[in-house]
């Protein structure tokens, strides 16, 4: 398999029932739901905005706060971000960090010095270094954008609360596993782990009775 490659929807089936033949507690999540949704993702500049919205709040909260910036700006782009200041996007309920985060994520495509477009050309290390360098994309924000808009297979967001809770009782731990207890979980599941996510979410979404087999 390789890693650079997009996920498809074959490679999605067959990475799950590969994962559920060599770990025995996935086998029943995949036995229970079904190969899980690909939660797919445009790439580029508005579902970057919208990972941002996502740090620190529920899905639900970001989706409605992306939802009533895009009405409110006509669209989520680099110049309407830009037009509408720091300040604008306070008005539509951002925090004064995450308006920022927006703000300079916005200069730096507009600029050029972002080209999102191209990214899915570069290796990966590249990718991730151009992200990582932007104020307010961090380790989780650059991995779940590798996993759901680049849909990169062998993916692992780091310190996703939901899939520590998922781990936790999946695995029957004593208590959410850290990032270091995470990477060593997930490590095996490799060059599948982004696929391993998905069923953990899916698990987390249905034991709290928020999962229809759709939209995350």
């Amino acid at each position: 398999m390789n890693s650079d490659a997009p996920l498809t929807e074959d490679g999605l089936r067959h990475g799950a029932e590969a994962l559920a033949t060599m770990d025995p507690d996935l086998a029943p999540l995949l036995a229970r739901f079904g190969v899980p949704p690909m939660w797919p993702r445009e790439p580029g500049f508005a579902t970057l905005v919208q990972i941002i919205l996502e740090q620190q709040v529920s899905l639900k909260a970001a989706k409605t706060m992306f939802e009533r910036l895009e009405q409110a700006l006509r669209g989520v782009t680099p110049a309407s971000v830009l037009g509408a200041g720091e300040d604008g996007l306070k008005t539509q309920g951002l925090t004064r960090q995450k308006a920022r985060y927006c703000y300079e994520l916005a200069h730096r495509v507009a600029e050029g010095e972002l080209p999102l477009d191209r990214l899915h050309q570069w290796s990966e290390p590249e990718g991730r270094k151009a992200l990582l360098a932007v104020p307010g994309l961090g380790p989780w924000s650059v991995d779940v954008y590798y996993l759901m808009a680049l849909r990169r297979p062998d993916v692992w967001p780091q310190g996703d609360l939901a899939l520590a809770v998922a781990l936790q009782e999946v695995k029957g731990l004593e208590a959410p596993p850290t990032r270091d207890q995470q990477k060593r979980l997930s490590d095996p599941w490799s060059p599948w782990r982004a696929v391993a996510a998905r069923l953990l979410w899916v698990h987390y979404l249905a034991a709290r009775g928020d999962y229809a087999g759709s939209g995350r």
